[in-house]
């Protein structure tokens, strides 16, 4: 799946990243807008962690829901 394909159905995957990181609100999702970088920002800021630390959750997520930007 391509940033393209992500953008196109963010409303779908706005639920699945909310499951996931449940400290994001509707805001920060809007704002994210389907774009990978602004995700592991808004999860830095939300989370206080590092940029690698958030990468690599990002990371993962793909990796376990078959999600690639």
């Amino acid at each position: 799946m391509n940033e393209d394909t992500i953008k196109g159905n963010w409303k779908q995957f706005k639920g699945k990243v909310k499951e996931q990181w449940g400290k994001l609100t509707d805001d920060d999702l809007d704002v994210i807008n389907g774009q990978r970088e602004q995700l592991v920002g808004k999860l830095q800021e939300r989370n206080g962690i590092a940029k690698d630390e958030a990468d690599k959750l990002v990371k993962d997520w793909e990796t376990t829901n078959k999600y690639n930007w």
